[in-house]
């Protein structure tokens, strides 16, 4: 109750006016959610980075937070870059879209003053950050935790109060199964109490081919029936279900969500290695960040490592067409 009252007021306080907000100098896209993570921001970040370029949209920046890095204020995830310095998030974006600028701040307001150069800039988790006003408002919720079925923490996962969801232009259900009739659609625009000015779109995760962590790695260990899963994410069920359709998963090492690797880490994976002496080693997109940031990985791990990209992708081609035009719309 207490941690509600804390929201409620705070949210009024901006709402009223009685704390200021400001807009930056260029246009920006929230991307956010009402949840503590897993709801799959990062990417959908992405997806709307891939759409933009493609209509050639150009001079794009991302700004995050960068969470559980050790640097302070602003930086730029730049070719020489590592997960300690930006995050592993950041990281991930700005190697897979290198004309992109990806900057992490605290300071939302503060990074993009340092980004208005941009032509427009997509802020990743910064639905919470009032100071900031965007100009459109994306929030992700996750198709197996509604939030209309969640708690405030500590109770819940809802790390702000569920109403807050009429700020947003755009809401996205995220990870939801191949199909969905009309019927369950208009349960989830009823249930979640969105008005008709808000669009309302369904997405699903899909999973990439493998990828190569060092370039040591030898492929043709991807061939392996044996798998050895290493993960620090929040939940990697979604993940051991898609490899377990080729792999026989025979160890995982699990670590919490942004773990940093250690050296003991590193003997763990190879002691699973030695146990296993045919298996593939398998991890996260997100992981591969942090574990490029390893010293002296042995030569067999390195070789055995690969990595499974996913992107986000709307159930419909209908759903595609309206959300792109929507984003491409001038803001």
């Amino acid at each position: 109750m207490i941690y509600r009252l804390i929201l409620s007021l705070r949210h009024l306080f901006y709402d009223k006016g009685w704390k200021k907000t400001v807009t930056a100098a260029v246009p920006t896209i929230c991307v956010g959610n009402i949840t503590v993570g897993g709801t799959g921001k990062t990417p959908h970040t992405e997806m709307i980075l891939r759409k933009l370029q493609e209509n050639g949209r150009s001079n794009l920046a991302v700004l995050s937070l960068g969470y559980k890095r050790k640097s302070v204020g602003f930086q730029v995830a730049g070719p020489d870059a590592t997960a300690r310095l930006v995050g592993d998030e950041p990281l991930q974006m700005a190697r897979k879209f290198p004309s992109v600028k990806v900057a992490v701040d605290k300071n939302r307001i503060q990074g993009c003053e340092k980004l208005a150069d941009a032509s427009l800039i997509i802020l990743d988790d910064a639905f919470q950050y009032r100071k900031l006003t965007p100009t459109l408002n994306i929030v992700l919720v996750d198709y197996n935790r509604p939030i209309f079925e969640d708690r405030l923490m500590p109770w819940g996962n809802l790390r702000d109060l569920p109403s807050q969801i009429k700020r947003a232009q755009i809401v996205i259900v995220t990870k939801c199964p191949a199909e969905l009739d009309e019927v369950e659609r208009g349960e989830w625009r009823k249930r979640l109490k969105l008005t008709e000015e808000q669009q309302l779109f369904f997405s699903t995760i899909q999973y990439c081919p493998a990828q190569a962590v060092f370039p040591e790695a030898d492929q043709h260990y991807l061939y392996a029936q044996r798998l050895v899963l290493i993960s620090g994410i929040a939940n990697n069920a979604p993940l051991r279900q898609y490899l377990s359709d080729t792999y026989k998963i025979v160890e995982r090492l699990e670590f919490p969500d942004h773990h940093r690797f250690t050296a003991g880490d590193i003997r763990s994976i190879g002691s699973a290695l030695k146990a296993n002496p045919t298996a593939c080693l398998m991890t996260t997109e997100k992981d591969a960040q942090r574990l490029r940031d390893c010293k002296n990985v042995p030569e067999n791990i390195r070789q055995r490592l690969f990595f499974v990209p996913i992107q986000s992708a709307f159930l419909s081609e209908e759903e595609d067409a309206a959300f792109t035009a929507r984003i491409l719309l001038p803001l």
